[in-house]
């Protein structure tokens, strides 16, 4: 999405945070934000993974926006 020229970030889960680092070095995108939610997410109902959204909420839009304003 941001190579499209769309301000984007990733969610990943605790565990993964190591990885997304990994991967943001691999794809050559130093530094791209990425929010960390707790581990695990695959067994929450959806009324779990909407509070879990609605706690990242604010700090997606400050990541979006400081994204807007980069680009």
């Amino acid at each position: 999405m941001e190579r499209a020229g769309t301000p984007a970030i990733a969610i990943i889960t605790e565990p993964f945070r190591a990885t997304a680092e990994a991967m943001t070095l691999a794809w050559g995108m130093t530094g791209y934000p990425f929010l960390a939610t707790p581990h695990p997410i695959a067994n929450l109902g959806d009324k779990d993974l909407d509070e879990r959204a609605d706690r990242l909420l604010d700090a997606v839009e400050i990541l979006l926006s400081q994204r807007r304003t980069s680009a």
